[in-house]
């Protein structure tokens, strides 16, 4: 289904979406999952036909093929994430309600093609049906690479970290709501060392309006972002997965930071939330920065979203509010310590202040968690309890328990 171009417009050429609207959207998604699930049975197929072989890969590397002449290079793995919440809401009377559910099921190849310097990423959503990531990545000289497709914006860490390498069950607060997820455009990546100091600069044009839009757009979305390990690079890249699995050595330190410029944008959030009537300019500061050492990991992150063009809100011709971008700004802190078992206890704390005109409430998070890694992020299960509190609502408590498994 198209979806409305980035044009500013002042009569709600862009309404948000009908009943009919949703019914199309139910169909064609219900298409694009059914050719997602053939691709699926067709894969296990072969897989089976070829069960009889013997493998060298480990558990947790996937599947990997390398062609004869070395001119081609795939692997292939899976992943789940199983979880049951339960909420408990301090309201008169209380009141609880819980759910298990898949919460992530993911295929996802990558490797090279023709030659290493040529290497792409494909990620399926089994769930929505859905491409998340498409992307070729050329490494066209030294220490410059060229990215061109879908795939994740050089925007905040958490977001950047895989969610099957989180600390916790899930991504937090800040991320939700300020996070400029994936889009479709193109990266230029470089990186290079000075006395053992590693610095990473990541430029990024893209269409702005997230993964799979399939309409026209006016307006585009700017991204920079510059990284600094002042220590030298983390083991295995460690910087962007969570927890101190690989025990640092020394003191490693990450930091990060980044702009972002969506010029037109038609969803609340730019990349993500529901189509508004008019179009804004958003602005966006990241803020992030990773330390690890001897099983013990620290990672904060702030956020600061802005409209550069008026206000956030958008209101009728009497002046009554209707709708508008999420704005604010946010901060997230966590502090976790691995013990040699492969146990981990970990605290995050996040607040969450959009700005007082969009009418969205203030909201702070407590979580407290323990996670048990039997294969790293391969395999592992992990739990976390929260207290949420936001203005103007009774306060929540949350308990999480999740099994990831991939291969």
């Amino acid at each position: 289904m198209s979806k409305p171009k980035k044009t500013e417009n002042k009569n709600n050429d862009y309404p948000n979406e009908s009943k009919y609207k949703r019914r199309v959207c139910f169909y064609t998604h219900l298409k694009k999952a059914g050719k997602i699930y053939l691709f699926v049975i067709a894969t296990f197929l072969y897989i089976n036909a070829k069960a009889q072989d013997i493998t060298n890969n480990k558990f947790g590397k996937g599947i990997q093929t390398l062609a004869k002449d070395s001119s081609f290079y795939m692997k292939f793995s899976i992943r789940m994430q199983n979880r049951f919440d339960g909420i408990h809401t301090n309201s008169s009377p209380p009141a609880f309600k819980d759910k298990f559910y898949l919460k992530r099921a993911r295929l996802k190849f990558d490797g090279f093609a023709f030659s290493p310097k040529l290497g792409y990423k494909m990620e399926l959503d089994v769930i929505d049906g859905t491409v998340l990531d498409a992307v070729i990545k050329w490494n066209f000289a030294s220490n410059f690479y060229l990215w061109v497709g879908q795939t994740k914006l050089p925007g905040n860490r958490e977001r950047v970290i895989s969610s099957q390498q989180l600390q916790f069950v899930d991504r937090s607060l800040l991320n939700a709501k300020f996070t400029i997820d994936r889009d479709k455009g193109v990266q230029l990546r470089h990186h290079f060392d000075i006395g053992g100091i590693v610095i990473r600069e990541i430029a990024s044009v893209s269409i702005g309006e997230g993964k799979n839009f399939t309409g026209s757009s006016t307006g585009h979305d700017y991204t920079s972002r510059l990284e600094i390990l002042p220590f030298g690079g983390f083991m295995n890249d460690g910087d962007y997965f969570g927890s101190d699995l690989k025990r640092e050595e020394r003191p490693k330190l990450a930091l990060g930071i980044t702009y972002d410029y969506n010029d037109k944008a038609v969803k609340s959030g730019g990349q993500l939330g529901e189509v508004l009537s008019e179009t804004r300019n958003l602005s966006t500061v990241f803020a992030d920065m990773i330390f690890k050492y001897r099983g013990l990991s620290l990672m904060a992150e702030y956020a600061n979203k802005t409209v550069s063009n008026g206000t956030p809100t958008i209101i009728d011709t009497s002046g009554a509010f209707l709708e508008s971008f999420y704005t604010g700004r946010a901060v997230n802190a966590q502090l976790g310590y691995l013990v040699k078992n492969n146990w981990e206890v970990a605290g995050r704390y996040t607040l969450v202040t959009p700005e007082r005109i969009t009418t969205n409430n203030e909201i702070s998070q407590y979580t407290f968690g323990i996670s048990k890694y039997i294969v790293g992020h391969s395999l592992k299960i992990q739990s976390d309890f929260s207290l949420i509190q936001e203005e103007s609502r009774d306060d929540e408590l949350l308990f999480r328990l999740q099994v990831e498994m991939a291969f």
